[in-house]
């Protein structure tokens, strides 16, 4: 069973950064998608950004030249990187991998931003 652990998510005021953190229970070496995702109250999850093994990312455009994903492999982590931070940002992240036809899901962090 894979298991996703997140961690690093807060409350920050408006403009402010956090860098969440993803652990995987496995090694992500040759985990081909990786990446976060976000919902908010009354809202749909949506993707935020995601990563492949090669390093090809991908972004919404309402983050994109604010987030910045990444992945360590030797660490089994990924992270997201989220600067100049906003209101609407406000959501449970969660972090996603999807292995072969399953897809795993971590439990989730609140991200408040707010002043």
């Amino acid at each position: 069973q894979v298991q996703l652990v997140e961690s690093g998510g807060g409350l920050v005021q408006p403009g402010g950064s956090l860098r969440l953190s993803c652990a995987a229970s496995i090694s992500i070496f040759s985990i081909r998608s990786m990446g976060w995702y976000r919902q908010a109250p009354g809202k749909q999850r949506e993707l935020v950004a995601a990563i492949t093994t090669g390093g090809s990312t991908n972004y919404a455009d309402s983050v994109k030249g604010r987030f910045t994903i990444s992945r360590d492999n030797a660490k089994n982590t990924q992270y997201l990187q989220m600067n100049s931070l906003k209101p609407e940002d406000t959501a449970v992240y969660y972090c996603h991998a999807r292995i072969g036809v399953y897809n795993y899901w971590g439990q989730g962090t609140q991200v408040t931003v707010s002043s």
